[in-house]
């Protein structure tokens, strides 16, 4: 499961992750982003509750986890630049609104790699930013 800081401890969440690390070893225990307010679906054959967030080649050849700051705590919530901060829409609202689609494709990474909305408004939690080292302009 995968600890987002909330009471009732670790989500399931199916990630697709398998065929871009060698072993599990290279992401069991590490920090991911995780956008959590999405309806859970079944995948893979058990309940998913949320996706992982990563970064990849546009053909999607390679995959790898965004890089969350030392120091980040498990539930912070991700700012987007200057943007302004809303209240998280309810899973619900996401999936009616069809809201994943909307947003997804302005999710890129900036020529640092630091991950962003359009390029230009920097995932960022107390910690610092979020970002695709070996992903830059992806």
């Amino acid at each position: 499961g995968i600890d987002i800081g909330e009471k009732d401890g670790p989500r399931t969440i199916a990630s697709g992750l398998r065929p871009f690390y060698a072993s599990a070893d290279l992401i069991q225990g590490r920090q991911v982003l995780v956008f959590a307010n999405l309806k859970a679906r079944n995948m893979q054959g058990f309940r998913s509750n949320g996706m992982v967030l990563c970064a990849s080649t546009p053909d999607h050849s390679k995959v790898e986890l965004l890089a969350v700051p030392a120091g980040a705590k498990n539930g912070d919530r991700v700012r987007f630049g200057d943007l302004k901060v809303v209240d998280a829409a309810k899973p619900a609202q996401v999936q009616k609104k069809k809201l994943l689609e909307k947003v997804i494709g302005y999710l890129k990474t900036d020529g640092k790699g630091t991950a962003t909305v359009l390029g230009k408004h920097a995932f960022t939690l107390d910690a610092g930013v979020i970002s695709a080292p070996n992903f830059p302009d992806s």
